[in-house]
This record gives structure tokens, sequence and C-alpha cells, in this order.
């Protein structure tokens, strides 16, 4: 697109996003300062809707101030994390001409079958199925048009939500938030790393017969199209009809899925959501989505386990060393214990060695009282500035427990953490770490 076509671009979206979040901190705000009801299931739906309508990086931008606490309204954080579901797909024309300033006017030669109908369409782009030449069947990755245009009009109006919400609130100074979601919103729109990323992912489980991961064909793939091997499965959100039994499977090598790579190579996926696993026929475990990966530094997935045994032996001085070394600065006392709540909440249940689910009771609520009375202390104390690998560590963590709840598993989550990390050597996960070829510079 020229140049011109950019700014025409990000001028409408800025007006449209830019009313319509003013109106939504105004009135937000407006209850917050001055006690005005507003009527927020009305507003949160009318601002979902726009954002789905918008497509692009607004729609991820959204989910993320979702799970930073108490910064929205719960029918908000409801809303605006069901969005990852429900953008609509672009018309055939679209795909058309997207195909073609990808691969080439003759892009169709280069398969056998390109179906016109989305399979499944998000927030950054869709996915068609294709049959290869050599009869293969492929998912075609293909971003929607604009994003990157759109991305710098959505950081922007980012920054407007989370400068307004250290004034009103005032519980987390954000900058380094801010730092990290740009990184990797703008990360997300480069399918090459993606290509990447699956790549690593691919060679983590390539010995384990349940955890699948797609292959990507480099030949059919750009900066803005990936294509990759097809994995036939059902969603994961569609199994909460089965066995207790098989949902306690799924549930395992979920968990594996997601605690292996981070205490075996420092590898984190940052974006564990239902939409992005389905299940094979024997239970198998496909992952489909690669856009948003951590790579930490493995020194740093030794303070998440220094912190983990703190909590563990209830050594107070250790735990302080283990915010401090996460990057939490240098704390008071109260800031400690203010911490030391929402630790508690995070690592809870594989603290608690019996076979349970991940969320007992009415735990929910408890959780958001506890979540209420940190936040309200945080706010108190002057704020405090989370560091960089926190914003997804964090949001990882709600999003895989999320998918327990679904799930309704119950298992002995401190048994299978556990079979995870004893032994763990720093040394050997940056080993292994190198062999994948990852930078960790704020990856």
């Amino acid at each position: 697109m020229s140049e011109a076509g950019d700014l025409t671009t990000k001028v409408k979206r800025y007006a449209k996003v830019s009313s319509a979040l003013t109106k939504t901190a105004a009135r937000v705000a407006g209850e917050k300062v001055f006690g005005i009801d507003i009527d927020h299931d009305a507003q949160s739906q009318e601002f979902t809707l726009l954002m789905g309508s918008l497509k692009g990086p607004l729609m991820k931008v959204a989910q993320f101030l979702s799970t930073v606490p108490d910064a929205l309204p719960d029918v908000y954080t409801r809303d605006f994390t069901a969005l990852q579901s429900q953008a609509p797909a672009m018309g055939w024309p679209f795909v058309k001409r997207r195909m073609a300033s990808e691969l080439g006017p003759e892009w169709r030669t280069r398969f056998q079958h390109f179906d016109e109908h989305a399979c499944a369409a998000a927030s950054l782009g869709q996915v068609h199925k294709a049959v290869l030449l050599d009869g293969s069947v492929a998912a075609c990755k293909l971003q929607y048009p604009n994003m990157s245009a759109s991305l710098e009009t959505d950081l922007t109006q980012l920054r407007f939500a989370l400068k307004l919400y250290e004034k009103t609130l005032g519980a987390l100074k954000t900058e380094e938030i801010l730092a990290e979601i740009t990184h990797h919103l703008r990360q997300e729109l480069d399918y090459a790393q993606e290509a990447r990323h699956m790549q690593a992912f691919f060679q983590v489980f390539k010995e384990n017969s349940s955890i699948h991961v797609p292959s990507p064909h480099d030949a059919l793939s750009t900066r803005r199209l990936l294509t990759m091997s097809w994995l036939e499965g059902v969603p994961l959100k569609e199994c909460v009809e089965f066995s207790q039994e098989t949902r306690n499977l799924l549930a395992k090598r979920l968990f594996q899925a997601w605690y292996y790579p981070l205490y075996s190579y420092a590898l984190l996926h940052g974006d564990p959501h239902l939409g992005n696993y389905t299940i094979t026929p024997d239970h198998g475990l496909n992952l489909l989505d690669f856009g948003c990966v951590r790579v930490f530094d493995p020194l740093f997935v030794t303070n998440i386990l220094a912190l983990y045994e703190a909590l563990e032996t209830g050594d107070r001085d250790k735990e302080a060393a283990a915010y401090e070394a996460w990057g939490f600065g240098t704390l008071s006392h109260e800031l400690i214990d203010a911490l030391h709540l929402w630790a508690e909440m995070l690592y809870e249940p594989i603290l608690d060695n019996r076979v349970r689910p991940i969320q007992e009771g009415n735990r929910g609520h408890e959780g958001r009282e506890r979540a209420a009375r940190v936040h309200k202390t945080l706010r108190e104390l002057g704020g405090v500035r989370p560091p960089r690998e926190f914003v997804f560590l964090d949001r990882a963590a709600v999003g895989i427990g999320s998918a327990f709840m679904h799930l309704q598993a119950e298992l002995n989550w401190h048994d299978e953490f556990h079979a995870l990390i004893d032994g763990f050597d720093p040394d050997a996960v940056k080993t292994r770490q190198e062999t994948l070829e990852l930078s960790t510079s704020h990856s």
C-alpha cells in the first residue's frame, strides 16, 4: 500500500477507535471518580463490536488489558476475552488479491486446491485449507491487509489506555508493560518469525507422540503468509462432554505442552487460549499458533523456581530476594506482603500436593477479592513497576488456568509440576535453548 494509503487507513482507524475508547474511558473514569453508574454490559458490547469489525492488533490490545488487574470492569474482561474467535473473515475477492500480493499472480498454480472459504478467522489473519501439488494438506494463514498501519494506531490507543489506568487506579506503573506488549504485537505481524517459533516447538516435541506441532512450508510462506502442514482435530472447547478420565488426560498433555518448554528450554507460549489447540482422535494435542512466543534467559526461569521454593518453604527472605531477582527492584515489607498475595494465587495449585481442580469451589470469587486487596494495597503504596518478563508469564498462567477450568480437570498439579522441574539445571537449559537458534533479546 502507498504511504498516502497507509495514512488514510491510520486516520480512519484512529478516529473510530479514539471516539469509542474516549467514550469508554470517560464513563469508566466517571464511575471510579464520581460514582456515576453506567451500563457496563451495553458499553462493553458496543466497544467489542467495534473492535471485531476493525480486526487487527486492537483486539489483542483489548485482551491484554483484560488481564491487567482491575483495569476494566468484569464485563469488559469477559467480552474482550471472547474477541479472538469472533472476527469476521475476508471475502474471496480480498483473499485472491492478498494471495497474489504474497505469492504472485499465478499463485493458484502452486496448489492443487485452495478453499475459498476461511476455516478460521482471528484478530490478525484467517486460515484457509489447501492441498499442495504433492497431495499433502496444508493450512494457509493469511494476514489481513494494512495490519502494520493498524498496529501503530492501536499502540497509540494502548498508551492512552495505560496512562489513564495509571492516573485513575495507579496500582501498576505501566512503562514495561507497554514496552513488552509493543514488542510482541509487532513480532506477531512477522509470519517468518512465527515460522521460526513453530520450527522450534516442533523440535521441542519431536519425540513426544502425544503433542503435535505443524511444520512450515517455507517456499509457500512470506512475512504475511504462513503455510504449514494441516493437523486434523476437534477444538479443545468442544471437549467438555468427554469423560472425566479423558479430560484429565487432555489437561495433563496441555500442562506438559505449556510447562515443558518453559523449564527445559526457557521458552514460553504466551497465548494459551482454547482456540490455539485441537484434539486428535486418539486424544493427542495439536498446537496451532506460535505468533506469541517469549524466549527467556534461563536465569530468569531459575528465579521463577526460586519464588516457588520460597512459597513452598515459607521463607520470606528468599521470597523477597526472588521478587528482586525477577526485576521488581528493592521493595518495602508492605509491597512484599502485597506481592505475596498475588504469588499465592498464581502458584496455589502447584503448591497443593493432592488431586484437585485448578480452582476449587467459590475460589473464583475469593480470587477476585484477593486481587482487589492486592490492587488496593499497591495503589496506596504508590504502585509497583512489573518487569517485562512478568507480562506474558502472568497472562499465560491465567490463560492456561482458564483452559483447565473449561476442561473441569482434576489432577495432582503439584506432582505434574515436579515431574518437569526436578533436576532443573539452567546450564543444561541454555545448551538446549541454543540448539533452537532463537534470540533471548526481548523475544
